[in-house]
């Protein structure tokens, strides 16, 4: 995997080698070409640190500009209103739009990640909108203190991978739950669990990549959710349970990876409860979601998580199947939260994938478990 990352004069140029070092431990390979201004405010020993590789500053009898046209995405991070603008009207008079425009003949991915005050975005945006209807690809900036800022280097590495990879689920809706649910005793005191949303996120952003249509429906999380994938806030189960049965029909698939609380205070009170009485509280039991689903859109492929404690692998196993025959689950993933190092709020797991055949995931990070689920869902899929 090929990347040039093109590095222009915004201040936001510091931020690139930070960018180029995630895009290696993604597995790409890094070329950069660096504008003037660029060099003025960060120098090029520092990307070439970065990328292991020489900079491109200027164009040569090597005619950098046609060897590296040909990569797998060019990238233009940060973006300026003057690359930007004179891109639109294919002016090649510095080796950055060179390069872009000899990849736009090429039909190179092209991916600009714009970076200026907000005043001189607005006024490029009919520039944008040209570069958009021909194709290319605009990381939306993070509008800020009245500025158009570098985007969060998670977000545009989401972008670039997307549009990187094989698109194997491109034309799929995909609809994941994620986090823990919030259930209110009075304005500030309520139950919940410890659910991160870490792997529902995980599993959203690599059916992101692989060019699905994705919503997350998000519970309480304490990670960072990319921008660039749409999410609707849903803190309890009352909200959580009303809007997926509003919005399922719309879906072709559904990860139900949420961690939804089991029980709801019989009580909730619009008042704060005062500390120096006493409380008496009786939970309720709530319907489970993910039994109600297959009755809403009998031909969603459905994906159930099943969280356990303190059992054994084939306690573990048949609490997966039963709820296979229960709610119609496609695929159930379960894991034990006793299991140290893994589990809520832990960036690895250890789980077992439950469908016609029982595959045992031995600790691994959530990444790589959201990568192996979506093959498996893919594989179910291609035998439907």
């Amino acid at each position: 995997m090929e990347i040039v990352l093109c590095v222009t004069g915004s201040v936001a140029a510091v931020e690139t080698v930070k960018l180029a070092r995630e895009l290696k431990r993604q597995g790409a390979s890094v070329k950069c070409f660096m504008s003037d201004d660029a060099c003025n405010i960060i120098h090029p020993y520092a990307m070439e640190f970065a990328t292991g590789q020489d900079v491109v500053l200027e164009l040569t009898g090597k005619i950098e500009h046609v060897k590296y046209a040909k990569a797998d995405l060019v990238m233009v991070a940060p973006a300026t209103a003057n690359v930007i603008s004179k891109f639109a009207y294919k002016i090649a008079d510095n080796p950055i739009n060179s390069l872009l425009i000899t990849a736009l003949g090429h039909d190179t991915p092209i991916l600009m990640v714009p970076s200026m005050h907000d005043s001189m975005y607005r006024s490029i945006e009919e520039n944008i909108h040209k570069l958009e209807e021909e194709g290319i690809k605009f990381v939306l900036p993070r509008i800020d203190e009245g500025k158009a800022k570098f985007p969060y280097l998670g977000d545009i590495v989401l972008q670039t991978m997307k549009q990187v990879k094989n698109g194997d689920l491109t034309d799929k809706k995909v609809l994941v739950s994620a986090g823990g649910t919030y259930e209110a005793i009075d304005p500030i005191r309520g139950i919940t669990n410890r659910s991160s949303g870490k792997m529902g996120i995980e599993i959203a952003k690599e059916a992101f990549v692989r060019g699905a249509d994705v919503t997350l429906v998000l519970g309480e999380v304490s990670v960072h959710v990319p921008q660039s994938i749409n999410s609707i806030k849903a803190s309890s189960y009352k909200q959580m349970n009303e809007k997926i049965k509003e919005i399922i029909k719309d879906f072709d698939i559904f990860v139900s990876a949420a961690a939804v609380s089991d029980f709801s205070p019989s009580i909730s009170k619009k008042t704060k409860i005062s500390s120096s009485e006493e409380l008496e509280l009786t939970l309720k039991p709530t319907n489970k979601i993910i039994n109600q689903i297959k009755k809403l859109n009998s031909s969603v492929f459905l994906v159930g998580f099943k969280a356990e404690y303190g059992i054994s692998e084939d306690q573990l196993i048949k609490s997966a199947k039963k709820q296979i025959e229960r709610s119609g689950t496609d695929i159930v993933v379960a894991n034990d939260l006793s299991v140290e190092g893994a589990g809520f709020g832990s960036d690895r797991n250890h789980v077992i994938m439950v469908d016609h055949e029982i595959n045992k995931i031995p600790l691994t990070s959530k990444k790589e478990i959201a990568n192996l689920l979506w093959e498996r869902i893919i594989s179910n899929l291609s035998d439907i």
